[in-house]
C-alpha cells in the first residue's frame, strides 16, 4: 500500500499536518502507536471520569477576527471557524516566589496586558521602563536572529532588569510552560514564549483538550485522510538517502514518499536504525514532571482561590531542574480549569499540580514500590502547592497522577521529557531526503506551537518535490 505521506503520532503537530496534506489532495495517513489520540496533550478515563494531560491552557489567545497573529492564521489554514473552539479566557494568573523573608511575591496577569504592566510598576516602580525596554525588544515569531538562539534569556534580561527577583517571576511562566533546558532558555525560545503568554494571553477550550481533538480529527478525515490507531511504527524504512516507507509493528510494510515524525529526534533517529542514544547523550532532555489532578467537593473560586494559574517557586531561585529527589515540590504549576471564563458551569471542579521530577528514580521502581512512592510524592507536592493556593487535599474526593514512567510510556519520548531534546532542529530536515521531523524537536512547544509546526512542514512539503527538496 503507498501513500503520498505517513506522519508518526497523532498528536496535534500530526493532525495538523495531516489536515493540510489532505487538503492538498494527497493520500495521507496518521499512525498512532496508542488506543487515544493527542500525544502530549491528550485525555483518559478513571472511575468514570475524564482527565486531561498536557493542557493547562491554550496560548496565543486571539479574540475571533484579530488580524496577524498565530491563532488567526492556524485557524485560516485549518479550516476551523473561530467560535468551533469555543474558547473560554483566563480570568488571572500568577507567579509567585517565596522570599527569604518567608513572604511572597505575587506577579497577577491577565490577557489584558495592561495588568501585567500595573503590577510590575507596583512591585517593582525603578523597573517599569526597563521592563517596557525589555517587550519592545523580545525577539518576534520569525524574526530571532542566530545570536538570539545562541544567548540565554536570564543573560538578556539581566541586560534590561536590575531586580533579580523580577526576573525570576518572569522567567517562571515561560520555563514552566517549554524550556527543555534547565533553568534557562534561549532568548529566541523566551521571546515566543513571552509573546503567548503575556502578550496574547491563555484560554481553554469550553470543552477541554477532547474538544480541540476531536476538531482536528473531524477536519483530517472530512479532507479524506486515515486515522490508523494502535498501529506503532517499528522502523522507518530507507535507502540511496531517501524515505522509502515504514515498518509497522505486526511487520507490515507501507510505502510512501514522505514520512513526517512527531516521535523526536532521538527517537525518530533510533527508528531509522541509528544507534539507540543512550542516557548520557545530551540530546535526550532532562526535564520530565509527576502531575496530580484532583477532583474537589467544590468550586476553587468558592474556597477562596481565583487564579485560573499559578506558576510558583518556594524559593527567590527558580528550581527548574532535575531534581535529585524523587520530585522537587517547591516548584511547580497549579491549574484550575474552573476559574476559566466558561460559560457554562462546570460539573465538577479539578485542580493540576504539576512538579519537576527524576525520571530514573521512577523508572527504577518495581511494582511493589510504586505506588505507594507515588502517593508520597504527591502529598509533598500538594502540600508545597497548598502555601501558593488553597486547600487541596481537605476537599479532595478523587485524585489520579502520573509520572515521568507514565509520560515515557504514552510519548515515547526518551527520559519522559515532556519538552523533548534540548537540540532542536528548528527547520525540521533530517539528512534523510523525505523524513522531516515535526511537534516539540522541531522547536515549536505548547498546542498552537504544536499546530503551527504541522502546518509550517506541510505547507513546505507540498512546495518540494518528493524524495528531494527544491
Amino acid at each position: 500500500m503507498r501513500y503520498d505521506a505517513l506522519i508518526l503520532g497523532a498528536g496535534m503537530s500530526g493532525l495538523a499536518a495531516g489536515i493540510r496534506l489532505a487538503q492538498a489532495g494527497k493520500r495521507v495517513a496518521v499512525l498512532e502507536r496508542h488506543y487515544l489520540w493527542g500525544g502530549l496533550n491528550s485525555f483518559y478515563k478513571r472511575a468514570g471520569r475524564r482527565f486531561e494531560t498536557g493542557l493547562h491552557a491554550l496560548t496565543n489567545y486571539a479574540a475571533k477576527g484579530t488580524p496577524n497573529v498565530p491563532l488567526t492564521r492556524i485557524l485560516r489554514q485549518l479550516r476551523i471557524p473561530h467560535d468551533a473552539l469555543a474558547l473560554a479566557p483566563q480570568s488571572r494568573s500568577s507567579s509567585v516566589l517565596r522570599l527569604e523573608s518567608g513572604e511572597t511575591l505575587r506577579l497577577s496577569y491577565s490577557n489584558d496586558l495592561e495588568l501585567l504592566r500595573a503590577e510590575v510598576s507596583r512591585l517593582f516602580p525603578a523597573e517599569r521602563d526597563g521592563f517596557e525596554r525589555m517587550m519592545a525588544a523580545l525577539p518576534g515569531y520569525s524574526d530571532a536572529s542566530e545570536h538570539d538562539y545562541a544567548v540565554g534569556a536570564r543573560v538578556k534580561l539581566a541586560e534590561y532588569l536590575r531586580e533579580p527577583r523580577l526576573r525570576e517571576l518572569l522567567l517562571l511562566a515561560p520555563l514552566f510552560y517549554g524550556s527543555p533546558t534547565e533553568n534557562d532558555m534561549s532568548w529566541a525560545e523566551y521571546g515566543v514564549l513571552f509573546r503567548s503568554i503575556h502578550l496574547e494571553g491563555m484560554a481553554r477550550p469550553e470543552g477541554g483538550i477532547k474538544a480541540l481533538l476531536d476538531l482536528l480529527i473531524e477536519r483530517f478525515e472530512q479532507e479524506g485522510g486515515e486515522l490508523r490507531m494502535r498501529t506503532g511504527v517499528a522502523a522507518i524504512l530507507h535507502g540511496d538517502g531517501k524515505v522509502r516507507g515504514v515498518r509497522l509493528d505486526d511487520g507490515t510494510e507501507l510505502e510512501c514518499e514522505r514520512v513526517l515524525s512527531s516521535a523526536g529526534l532521538v527517537e525518530t533517529e533510533a527508528l531509522c536504525g541509528k544507534p539507540r542514544a543512550d542516557g548520557d547523550d545530551p540530546r535526550i532532555g532532562r526535564l520530565s514532571f509527576v502531575e496530580t489532578c484532583c477532583v474537589l467537593d467544590a468550586a476553587p473560586a468558592a474556597l477562596g482561590h481565583e487564579d485560573t494559574i499559578v506558576f510558583y517557586s518556594d524559593s527567590e531561585r527558580f528550581l527548574y531542574e532535575k531534581p535529585s529527589a524523587p520530585v522537587e515540590p517547591r516548584a511547580g504549576v497549579i491549574t484550575c480549569p474552573s476559574n476559566y471564563h466558561t460559560k457554562s458551569a462546570p460539573s465538577e471542579h479539578f485542580v493540576r499540580v504539576t512538579c519537576p521530577a527524576n525520571y530514573e528514580y521512577w523508572t527504577g521502581l518495581d511494582e511493589a514500590r510504586y505506588a505507594p512512592e507515588k502517593d508520597r510524592a504527591v502529598d509533598s507536592m500538594l502540600a508545597c502547592a497548598e502555601q501558593f493556593s488553597l486547600p487541596i487535599r481537605p476537599h479532595t474526593v478523587f485524585r489520579d497522577s502520573f509520572t515521568p514512567r507514565t509520560i515515557e510510556r504514552f510519548t515515547g519520548h526518551r527520559g519522559g521529557a515532556v519538552y523533548g531534546s534540548p537540540r532542536k532542529v528548528r527547520d525540521g530536515r533530517t539528512d534523510l531526503a523525505g523524513l522531516e521531523l515535526i511537534g516539540t524537536d522541531q522547536g515549536l512547544v505548547g498546542v498552537v506551537g504544536a499546530l503551527l509546526s504541522g502546518i509550517t512542514i506541510a505547507n513546505r512539503s507540498l512546495l518540494e518535490p518528493a524524495g528531494g527538496r527544491a
